[in-house]
């Protein structure tokens, strides 16, 4: 029969093994390792004030490209992440949702600020310059394709990538999470970054 003390190695064994399985945070985005640098960039706010990617810094900021005249996907991934901010709770405040527009024709800084706003007051929408953003979507792998609309009164619309990035509180691109990922899902990884002082 094994003695006490080898009872309690072997115990303090296992439970040190199921501690570290519990401990491990199984991703649902798609996790970027190493993590890279986010590109910075600078666009001009609806009070014509620089807005910054680096003067994030301390918060995770969830970064996505959409537009005011989209019919489903924008609006959706918007009120998913006003479900996130509020299941976050007091963690929220430690996360800045962006959203920049891929339709700057129509996109003006106030539209789009006052479009994100509508799902939260703390939101911050972005436009700029067809040049300016054309550089920023290249930074990021954006696809955004305008399509006219013959007959329709929107003329057009934007065909855009759908993929809402992560950058973690030192500035690096840490995740993409893809159009389809529920808003638990989210939850669970801002949150685990969060906790970890990502």
């Amino acid at each position: 029969m094994p003695s006490f003390a080898l009872r309690r190695i072997c115990l303090s064994v296992l439970l040190s093994f199921l501690l570290v399985g519990c401990g491990k945070h199984e991703f649902h985005g798609m996790l970027i390792e190493p993590p890279n640098q986010a590109p910075n960039f600078t666009l001009v706010d609806q009070q014509g004030q620089p807005f910054q990617l680096s003067d994030q810094r301390g918060k995770l900021v969830v970064l996505f490209f959409g537009f005011t005249h989209c019919p489903d996907v924008c609006p959706t991934t918007l009120a998913d992440m006003k479900s996130v901010h509020t299941k976050l709770g007091a963690d929220a405040d430690k996360l800045q949702v962006v959203f920049i527009s891929v339709d700057p024709e129509r996109d003006t800084p106030e539209l789009i600020n006052r479009y994100a706003k509508a799902f939260d007051p703390s939101f911050i929408g972005l436009s700029g310059s067809s040049a300016t953003l054309e550089a920023i979507y290249q930074e990021y792998g954006v696809t955004a394709i305008k399509r006219e609309l013959p007959g329709s009164a929107l003329n057009y619309t934007m065909d855009h990538s759908a993929f809402t990035y992560i950058i973690d509180r030192a500035g690096n691109y840490r995740m993409l999470f893809p159009y389809d990922t529920s808003v638990d899902e989210i939850v669970s990884d801002l949150r685990y970054l969060i906790q970890q002082g990502a």
